[in-house]
């Protein structure tokens, strides 16, 4: 039996709400050449029985049963039973558009130098999505080519995750999906982009991302903005932060001091904080001075391997912050990455 080109990967736990049309849009893909691994993550509300009568149907659905153990387990399980060299995850409230598959599979062909493609996305039911939710959307279908999603990668997860198509290597290479406490999606990039990983997303939105009360990042510890933080501390530790003798915090607001107390926590060497607010300024925050952005290339002078964490998650600080940067000759990616 020939390989199909993309297994898709849906994880289920009580969906019987959402699953007959997120399976109508997966069967419904213009690109036929596929298998469906769906992993009954211990169903009570008929679920499985949904399940397993669209697979009586449709000999490309493999429905796998497994006793309720969350959504990490239930990934490496399908994972392991997927055959193709492509895995596309899928979740079991969304919606993909039917061109979705065929658009991600001929773009990993053209540019193998990626390791995983997404899609844009439109959040439903538009009504009700919360602000949160619209910015966030907002933010990262603004980042598609390798270059936009490198640099901003430790802002937040950059990709989401059912809609992405990932190349199965890659997924081996970095030992599939781990439990840290914190987002398994956002662990998952960060883990393949210190391992070299490139990504990029299909310019067009292919996936409907329902919002809605019961959504794992509304319900699940591991989703806090805490164990973000935490999952973001782990990685700038382990990448950028690895070899530098000084790590300067610009933002001594509430997220700056959040960041700056976990990488404390790690061994990161903390010398200032810089800030704009005359109220926080010639203060100290975890022992360090806060210092005016004025006085920054003087104690960028003073290290031998500086580098700078932007934390400011005010709307607009960001670019405020990059322009600054780039009148004193810092770049981004090397001598800075924005945090937040």
């Amino acid at each position: 039996m020939s390989l199909p080109a993309v297994s898709v990967l849906m994880p289920c736990r009580d969906a019987i709400d959402t699953l007959d049309a997120a399976l109508a849009s997966i069967f419904g893909q213009s690109l036929n050449d596929f298998e469906l691994i769906a992993v009954d993550d211990g169903s009570t509300d008929g679920s499985s029985e949904r399940l397993a009568l669209w697979a009586s149907r449709e000999p490309r659905l493999r429905l796998l049963r497994i006793e309720p153990r969350g959504i990490i387990p239930a990934l490496n399980a399908g994972l392991a039973a997927c055959r193709a060299p492509v895995i596309a995850r899928m979740d079991s409230d969304d919606l993909a558009e039917p061109a979705r598959l065929e658009r991600q599979l001929e773009m990993l062909e053209a540019r193998p130098d990626l390791a995983a493609v997404g899609t844009l996305v439109a959040g439903y039911p538009p009504e009700r999505l919360a602000e949160g939710f619209r910015l966030y959307i907002d933010w990262q279908n603004r980042l598609v080519e390798p270059e936009a999603i490198a640099r901003e990668i430790y802002i937040e997860s950059p990709l989401v995750h059912s809609s992405v198509a990932i190349r199965r290597e890659w997924l081996e290479r970095v030992g599939g999906y781990e439990e840290h406490g914190w987002a398994e999606d956002y662990d998952l990039w960060l883990r393949m982009h210190l391992a070299g990983a490139r990504f990029a997303k299909v310019p067009e939105v292919q996936l409907h991302w329902r919002d809605h009360p019961r959504r794992l990042t509304r319900t699940d510890s591991r989703y806090a903005v805490e164990n973000f933080l935490r999952a973001k501390s782990h990685y700038l530790l382990r990448g950028p932060l690895s070899t530098r003798d000084a790590v300067i915090l610009w933002g001594a607001g509430q997220m700056g001091r959040r960041l700056a107390k976990h990488l404390e926590r790690g061994g990161a060497p903390l010398v200032a904080f810089v800030d704009i607010d005359p109220r926080k300024v010639g203060r100290e925050r975890r022992g360090c001075p806060v210092l005016p952005p004025d006085l920054l290339p003087d104690l960028w002078r003073r290290h031998n391997r500086p580098v700078l964490l932007a934390c400011v998650g005010s709307r607009g600080a960001r670019q405020l912050i990059r322009d600054q940067l780039q009148a004193i000759g810092l770049q981004e990616g090397q001598d800075w990455w924005a945090a937040a």
